[in-house]
């Protein structure tokens, strides 16, 4: 079966959601599906699409009452066609008119669900979020657990000199919305606990003067640097030595993944994601939530002892290829949406 997909995303210009909106859409065309997706204005998203030759159109993706997307995703809808629409979180959700096709909403948070009350399934990216929608009154038999898994491109490293970064020098990669979720606070107080460590933090978002006045205050700022929003991911992880992630509230930790794709050791704390997917000293560190001395002690375990790095490593990149392979993930959304398209054929038919 050759299904016709239409998605849509109404998110930030920035964030792990919308670069995993990107990646899944990529993955399922590279399947052979006829893929059309809708997302705001991004020169970075689209142009990652025109680059995988998928096809899209933008919208504003307003708030309630913006009606000219909701008319505009109609018209699209009609002229493509779909079997299936997957539309990744609330915005986009609420605003996709309903149609002669099945509607999967997706999520990877804690989202309002009275912005998927039309859709007829779910698909979560985490066991967490499966039991928030199923008690929050969805059937199970609505409600589909499938994992993210992590886009893995190849890369020469980051030249460490322009970023200001002293070859030799131990280097912690932190990825993330600079958002008080993320807990790079705790990060900047480990690394003043770590006087060698150096750290990058990609991302962008309302926390940065915070936690740059915080660098600062505590006279690291020499040894963290904020490098905004970046593309480069795989080169950025070929130059690190570890990575970390010490999020307070995480449904599930692209990070997580990420690490173990590009084979670096991981520190992370307990928070419901990471505590889920993480193997306590088998393929990751994980510390107690908020703990900045206990996230210093491990970071110190990790780069003093070659042997459970190489551990970290070695076991991590066996969870990628048992259990987060793009072709093993891709593979259960092809499946799931090919079952559910078959199943809406046959109600319509009887």
């Amino acid at each position: 079966m050759s299904l016709r997909l239409f998605t849509a995303m109404g998110g930030s210009q920035v964030g792990g959601a919308e670069a995993f909106f990107v990646t899944l859409n990529r993955a399922l065309h590279a399947r052979g599906l006829a893929v059309h997706a809708v997302l705001r204005e991004n020169p970075i998203h689209t142009t990652d699409f025109v680059h995988a030759g998928i096809s899209y159109d933008t919208a504003k993706f307003g708030g309630p009452f913006d009606l000219w997307t909701s008319r505009y995703l109609r018209k699209i809808a009609k002229n493509f066609r779909p079997d299936v629409v997957l539309t990744f979180a609330g915005r986009a959700s609420s605003l996709m008119p309903s149609g002669d096709y099945t509607r999967i909403g997706r999520l990877g948070g804690y989202y309002n669900l009275k912005n998927f009350k039309q859709c007829d399934y779910l698909i979560c990216n985490a066991p967490d979020l499966v039991r928030y929608v199923v008690e929050s009154g969805w059937h199970g038999d609505r409600v589909f657990h499938i994992p993210n898994f992590p886009r893995l491109d190849e890369a020469l490293p980051v030249n460490r000199a322009s970023l200001d970064t002293p070859e030799g020098v131990p280097l912690a990669l932190a990825l993330g919305r600079l958002h008080p979720n993320k807990a790079l606070d705790v990060l900047i107080r480990a690394c003043l606990r770590v006087p060698d460590l150096w750290v990058w933090i990609a991302g962008e978002g309302e926390e940065r003067v915070k936690l740059e006045n915080l660098t600062r205050e505590l006279g690291v700022s020499e040894r963290v640097k904020f490098l905004g929003w970046r593309t480069d991911k795989a080169a950025l992880f070929g130059a690190a030595d570890i990575c970390v992630y010490p999020s307070r509230k995480e449904p599930f930790g692209n990070v997580v993944v990420e690490a173990w794709g590009y084979g670096k050791p991981l520190v992370t704390t307990a928070s419901t994601g990471p505590a889920w997917l993480v193997r306590d000293g088998e393929d990751g560190l994980l510390v107690p939530v908020d703990d900045f001395e206990a996230f210093a002690e491990c970071i110190r375990r990790v780069l003093s002892n070659t042997e459970l790095a190489t551990q970290l490593v070695s076991n991590g990149k066996k969870r990628i290829s048992e259990e987060f392979s793009e072709e093993n993930i891709v593979g259960q959304y092809i499946t799931l949406m090919e079952r559910l398209h078959v199943r809406r054929k046959n109600q319509c038919a009887g």
